[in-house]
């Protein structure tokens, strides 16, 4: 029997939850791409990584409070909204307002909207706090995202009993942290996902016959259909999960991850918690205003190949894959992967991403988007490294891990390399 615990519009009942002021009134948070990293001034960033979601990216963050002048452009003298809704209240959803939609949008839409700065490391330390407490009430948990949790309370709570469970948990969770919570139960977690849909907002529901429930549910409501499963069944004339009992030849031809959706849809899947996973890679991706300097977007690569490379340490990992992209006006996409046998550190990998940058950069193209990566870690996939530099990369290890140590102190941007500041 499973748990599915979703925080209702979590970023703007956080933000609630230390202004209750806001409760009742149409409420926006918005975001727009955190380019404080690339600042040439210091801004003692720092780390967050606490939180372990399939779904949760690590923070960086700095104690800087922003207000609504950041979604304001001044332009020739004229003032331009920028950013975009990540969470909408359901009084500002009554109005329209959708997570997605433009902020210049959703303002003409509900006038009276206030719009709030995202604060991710509240978000983040709630997060965290509600997992830990969620650990406490739950024998078996897995956080998902930074607003969802699975709980297994197979043996732990009885069947008949679940939902007054749930209810006593939802009201546990509101007391302590003012944050309002919707609940699915099922005896598959991922029905119990599909459930907290049709829980919202801050209700609990239970499914005892997944056949009657999924009957008339279009299948873009279930997690895991994407747009082109969506599309392949569309095409089909399916669209409802009701109809996708007697289709199971078809997802057999889509090969282990079809086969994984079907059993998914009916709640035969038989998954349970998943353990919290070792990392697998570190990436970081920016979004920003079209930029054609080459160089400009080289110092940018090496600012954010900083704080891969401190994540990356923190871990202890060895990874032996870098990936570079450069996304371009236009729909143009760039991107190498490299592999690198030797000893990770912060001089190597902004070597590496120079050289691949070097390779793959278009003259004349304007950027918008940077991501970069590294995978591959020496602790799961065993490697033999490079004897050549050996001595070298071992020197430019230990040189790396000192300057780990003064960040950990002092913020990230405490020590920055020469091509950060060209």
């Amino acid at each position: 029997m499973f748990l599915h615990i979703d925080v209702d519009s979590f970023f703007v009942s956080a933000e609630r939850s230390r202004d209750p002021a806001l409760l009742g009134i149409p409420v926006a948070v918005g975001g727009r791409s955190n380019l404080e990293i690339f600042a040439r001034k210091r801004s003692r960033i720092r780390l967050m990584d606490e939180n372990h979601g399939a779904f949760v990216a690590p923070l960086f963050y700095s104690e800087r409070r922003k207000g609504f002048e950041h979604f304001v452009d001044r332009v020739d003298g004229r003032e331009r909204i920028r950013g975009i809704v990540t969470t909408a209240s359901y009084e500002a959803r009554a109005c329209g307002v959708r997570t997605g939609m433009p902020l210049a949008q959703a303002l003409r839409l509900c006038p009276k909207l206030r719009v709030l700065p995202n604060d991710m490391l509240l978000y983040h330390q709630l997060s965290h706090a509600l997992a830990e407490f969620l650990k406490r009430e739950i024998p078996r948990t897995e956080q998902f995202s930074i607003d969802e949790f699975f709980g297994d309370i197979s043996g732990w709570v009885d069947a008949g009993e679940s939902e007054a469970f749930a209810r006593a948990l939802q009201q546990k969770i509101f007391q302590r942290f003012r944050l309002p919570v919707s609940i699915g139960i099922a005896r598959s977690k991922w029905i119990a996902k599909l459930a907290t849909e049709y829980a919202k907002p801050y209700g609990v529901r239970r499914v005892t016959d997944v056949r009657a429930f999924i009957r008339k549910i279009p299948i873009g409501v279930f997690p895991g259909i994407g747009r082109g499963y969506h599309q392949r069944l569309e095409a089909r004339g399916i669209r409802f999960l009701g109809e996708i009992e007697s289709q199971k030849l078809l997802f057999e031809r889509w090969g282990e991850s079809g086969r994984q959706l079907y059993r998914r849809i009916l709640g035969t899947d038989g998954e349970g918690i998943a353990e919290r996973p070792s990392r697998q890679s570190v990436g970081i991706s920016r979004t920003f205003d079209p930029l054609s300097d080459p160089e400009e977007v080289r110092r940018r690569i090496m600012v954010m190949a900083r704080h891969v490379a401190y994540i990356t340490l923190r871990i202890d990992a060895n990874p032996t894959r870098y990936y570079l992209k450069v996304n371009y006006q236009g729909g143009v996409r760039v991107k190498e992967t490299l592999r690198v046998n030797r000893i990770f550190s912060e001089r190597l990998f902004k070597e590496k991403l120079s050289e691949i940058y070097d390779r793959i950069r278009l003259s004349g193209h304007a950027a918008v988007k940077l991501s970069l990566s590294v995978s591959d870690f020496t602790g799961v996939h065993p490697r033999t490294l490079s004897l050549l530099e050996l001595e070298r990369d071992r020197k430019d290890r230990k040189i790396t891990k000192g300057m780990q140590k003064i960040r950990e102190r002092f913020g990230l941007d405490a020590i920055r390399t020469g091509n950060e500041l060209l």
